[in-house]
C-alpha cells in the first residue's frame, strides 16, 4: 500500500466518524438510545453477514474461535458501552461539550495503557502531542459546555463508561483480535453488541420509534457510513498501526464535528474552535510523527 492511501485512510476515518454525532444528532429526535443502536447494530451485523456469505474468503473460512469470543468482547466495549454510553449520557441531559471533553481524555489513557500492556513506547514527543490535542479539544467543546437541565450523575456515569469502553477496547482490540478476518471480527462485534444491548432496550425503554423518511435515511447512512465503513477504516488502522497512535486520531473529531454543524446548522465557528483545531492537528501530528531512529 502506498504512502498516499495510507494517509488517506485515516483522513477519511476521521471524516467519516465525526459525521455519526451529526447523524445521531438528527435520529436521537425520533428514537431512544438502547433501541436505536441495537437497530443499527443488528442492520450492520445482518449486512456483514451478507459480505461473508457472497464473497467467502481463505480467512472466513478458516476461523478461530477463540479470536471470536474475544471479539465479542472487544464489540461489548467498543459498541455497546461507548456508543451507548455516549447516547445515554446526552439523553440524560449531558452537554454535547462535556460528553465530548470526557470522552476526549480516550486518546491519554490508550496512550498511557497502551504502554502498560502492549508494551508500545511512551515518549515525551506522545506526551506532548496528546497534551495539545487535549486542550485543542477543550477550546472546541467550549461553546458546546451549556447542560440543558440539571447536570444529571447517572448521565456522568454513563459517558465515564464510554470513555473507559472506547479506551479497554482499543486495548483489546489490538492485543487479542490482531490476526481475525476483519469481516467476522466486525459481525461479531455487532451481535454480541445487540446481544449485550437488547434487554436493556427491552426493560428500560419503550421501543417506540418514530418511522420518518429523516431516520431511514440517518440509519441507513449510520449503518453503512459509519459502522461499516468507518469501523472498517478503525480497525484495519489498529491492526496495522500502534493503539496509541490510532487513538490520537479522536483528538480531530471535535473540530470536524464543529465546522460541519457550522455548515449544516450554522452554530458558531469562533476564534476558540480555529484555534482549537490547531491544536488539534499539531497534536495528532506530533504523536503520529514516528519516533527518530537512533544509529547503529
Amino acid at each position: 500500500m502506498n504512502n498516499l492511501v495510507r494517509t488517506a485512510i485515516p483522513v477519511l476515518f476521521v471524516l467519516l466518524w465525526s459525521t455519526g454525532f451529526i447523524m445521531a444528532r438528527l435520529g436521537m429526535e425520533t428514537a431512544e438510545p438502547a433501541s436505536f443502536l441495537l437497530i443499527r447494530f443488528a442492520l450492520a451485523a445482518a449486512v456483514l453477514l451478507g459480505i461473508i456469505w457472497l464473497v467467502p474468503s481463505s480467512t472466513t473460512k478458516a476461523i478461530d474461535w477463540r479470536q471470536v469470543a474475544h471479539s465479542a468482547i472487544a464489540g461489548i466495549l467498543l459498541q455497546a458501552v461507548y456508543l451507548g454510553g455516549v447516547f445515554a449520557g446526552v439523553n440524560l441531559g449531558i452537554g454535547a461539550g462535556l460528553s465530548s471533553l470526557i470522552v476526549g481524555v480516550q486518546p491519554i489513557l490508550t496512550v498511557l495503557l497502551a504502554a502498560l500492556w502492549l508494551s508500545e513506547k511512551l515518549s515525551y514527543q506522545k506526551i506532548l502531542g496528546c497534551v495539545l490535542g487535549f486542550v485543542g479539544v477543550c477550546l472546541v467543546t467550549a461553546q458546546w459546555s451549556q447542560v440543558d437541565g440539571a447536570l444529571s450523575l447517572h448521565g456522568l456515569a454513563f459517558c465515564v463508561a464510554a470513555l473507559f469502553g472506547i479506551t479497554f477496547g482499543t486495548i483489546y482490540q489490538k492485543k487479542f483480535c490482531h490476526s481475525l478476518d476483519l469481516h467476522i471480527n466486525m459481525a461479531t462485534q455487532y451481535i454480541a453488541a445487540s446481544v449485550f444491548l437488547l434487554p436493556m432496550a427491552l426493560w428500560w425503554e419503550s421501543f417506540n420509534i418514530t418511522w420518518t423518511l429523516r431516520l431511514v435515511l440517518v440509519l441507513a447512512w449510520l449503518v453503512l457510513g459509519l459502522s461499516i465503513g468507518a469501523v472498517f477504516l478503525l480497525m484495519w488502522l489498529i491492526r496495522v498501526g500502534e493503539a496509541g497512535r490510532v487513538s490520537s486520531l479522536f483528538f480531530l473529531v471535535p473540530p470536524v464535528v464543529a465546522i460541519e454543524a457550522w455548515f449544516l446548522f450554522a452554530e458558531p465557528l469562533n476564534a476558540s474552535v480555529v484555534a482549537g483545531t490547531v491544536l488539534c492537528i499539531v497534536g495528532v501530528a506530533i504523536v503520529a510523527k514516528p519516533a527518530p531512529r537512533k544509529p547503529a
